[in-house]
């Protein structure tokens, strides 16, 4: 049986195209959809009326993609998800992707057959690394919307909730410049991310800002392995003694280093003021507290359902995509002289 992909290979199109064409959509020209309707009467194509029939039924159902369940930030993100979907009638099918690249691409075919009406997902790392992305392109070719959050592939034209990183990140650096510290060192333990790459650009702009710091950017990638975490992190405090400003890219290392530095006896903030990011759920874990740049997770799962079904439930045959920015906020607390 021929199929809608049999005749987009034929055409050397998109399925998407294809399926507009047949139904004389106004975005198709008039010659492609003479074209792709006398190649489907060529090659006898007829419409499946059953997958038809499902993929015109709407499911209210939103499949969920993350990329890590145990982290608290998705953790709190999936909550603000289920939240605002329950609020909206719809339901959540959540998978999980481990940062892998296949877990991603097999978790977006086995529900865009008809089982969901739409996507919310933060690119798992594989992914991000490899720069993949003719699945998702594939997805929302089916008529499959997506909306990313965090982690946001650019050349996939959809929908996506950030945060502004690069001012996130400018701003926490800029407090430690202010506290008058020689020498800031950033910690990366987020690889080639692009939420990572955007804090880090944000660290340096500071430093080059600010004329009255005269030290050169220093970032040191260390891998994110709870076995070996605590061991790295010592050895760049011990390794750096003249260190007195650590930004910390995301909050478990920045944890750990207050508890490491005040262990080895610097003492925090005076000797050596730190910075984390993400949420502020465990802040507390560290004497003093830590002061953060806190993303509202719960707020950026609540605004990833609005934006899909605010598409999923539109008139209009076409709307634009868009990107939201959710606010960030600077809790200053123990680790730093400023509170």
């Amino acid at each position: 049986m021929i199929t809608l992909k049999d005749l987009a290979a034929t055409l050397g199109v998109s399925v998407s195209t294809v399926s507009k064409a047949l139904k004389d959509s106004p975005e198709i020209s008039k010659d492609t959809i003479a074209r792709v309707k006398e190649i489907a009467k060529e090659l006898n194509y007829r419409p499946n009326t059953l997958a038809l029939s499902l993929k015109n039924r709407k499911t209210k159902t939103i499949g969920v993609i993350i990329p890590d369940i145990l982290n608290v930030f998705f953790a709190r993100i999936l909550y603000g998800i289920e939240q605002e979907s329950n609020v909206l009638g719809y339901n959540i099918i959540t998978c999980l992707s481990n940062e892998s690249f296949k877990k991603e691409n097999n978790s977006l075919n086995l529900l865009a057959n008809g089982s969901v009406d739409g996507f919310i997902m933060s690119v798992a790392q594989e992914t991000q690394t490899n720069g993949e992305v003719k699945h998702l392109k594939d997805t929302i070719n089916q008529d499959v919307p997506i909306v990313m959050f965090d982690r946001v592939a650019n050349d996939v034209d959809c929908d996506k909730v950030i945060i502004d990183d690069f001012n996130a990140a400018f701003r926490g650096t800029e407090i430690l410049i202010k506290e008058g510290r020689k020498k800031i060192i950033l910690v990366n333990t987020l690889g080639d991310l692009s939420v990572g790459k955007l804090r880090i650009l944000g660290y340096k702009k500071a430093l080059e800002k600010h004329e009255s710091y005269k030290g050169e950017p220093i970032v040191i990638d260390i891998e994110d392995d709870k076995a070996i975490l605590n061991d790295q992190l010592e050895n760049i405090i011990r390794e750096h003694k003249d260190m007195d400003g650590l930004f910390c890219i995301d909050n478990v290392s920045g944890v750990m280093s207050v508890n490491i530095a005040q262990r080895i006896g610097k003492k925090v903030p005076e000797e050596l003021s730190v910075i984390g990011f993400a949420s502020d759920d465990i802040s507390h874990l560290s004497y003093p507290h830590l002061s953060t740049i806190t993303q509202h997770a719960e707020a950026i799962g609540q605004q990833s359902v609005r934006m899909l079904v605010a598409r999923l439930e539109s008139k209009e045959e076409a709307i634009p995509t868009s990107t939201a920015t959710v606010d960030f906020t600077i809790e200053l607390r123990g680790s730093t002289l400023e509170k």
